[in-house]
């Protein structure tokens, strides 16, 4: 008796260990194999592998033109004109 009083204090460990086992086996009986999933989507594997290689291809064989700029941060020119400061400000307030 004292066996079956210890057991039935790890009966919810023993349903979960058995639910998981049963969950896990039905998944291997009834997914499809690995196989079947990559001839389902060989399309969309080999349109993306091409377009990664599109993209390291040009971005080695395209370099970018020199840009010159006068030490300003990247962009700044563009957010006062966002802004609406016309640049004889934008220089009244860099000179101080």
């Amino acid at each position: 008796m004292e066996i079956q009083e210890k057991l039935l204090k790890y009966k919810f460990h023993f349903l979960f260990a058995l639910i998981l086992t049963l969950s896990v086996s039905a998944l291997i009986y009834f997914a499809p194999n690995f196989l079947t999933i990559l001839a389902y989507f060989w399309p969309l594997f080999l349109s993306t592998a091409l377009f990664l290689g599109a993209v390291i291809f040009l971005g080695k064989t395209n370099s970018l033109p020199a840009t010159d700029f006068s030490g300003d941060k990247a962009g700044e020119g563009l957010l006062d004109y966002v802004a609406g400061q016309p640049e004889h400000a934008v220089d009244s307030f860099k000179s101080d």
